[in-house]
């Protein structure tokens, strides 16, 4: 299985889960994990994604991602998982 560790943070209005949700169903990525909390006006949300039957590679959906956000108005990140655990390692 190939995971990645995506963030999405910025200030909360409708849309942000179904607009990053439906980019990635339409590219056939599984949401394995996401958690998502509103502090004051604040949206943080993180996911762990299977990126094994991706339709597009790994850097397209980086960048798609990050275009999705702006459009949307919020900061996307999309990193691979071992670049992530290893970064966060204590």
């Amino acid at each position: 299985m190939e995971k990645a560790v995506i963030t999405v943070v910025g200030k909360d209005t409708v849309g942000i889960i179904a607009g990053i949700c439906t980019y990635l169903a339409a590219r056939n990525v599984n949401i394995l994990d996401i958690s998502q909390t509103i502090v004051k006006e604040y949206f943080n949300m993180m996911m762990i994604v299977d990126l094994s039957k991706a339709s597009q590679p790994f850097g397209e959906i980086v960048k798609e991602l990050s275009s999705v956000g702006e459009e949307i108005g919020v900061a996307v990140h999309c990193q691979r998982e071992e670049i992530f655990t290893k970064m966060h390692r204590i």
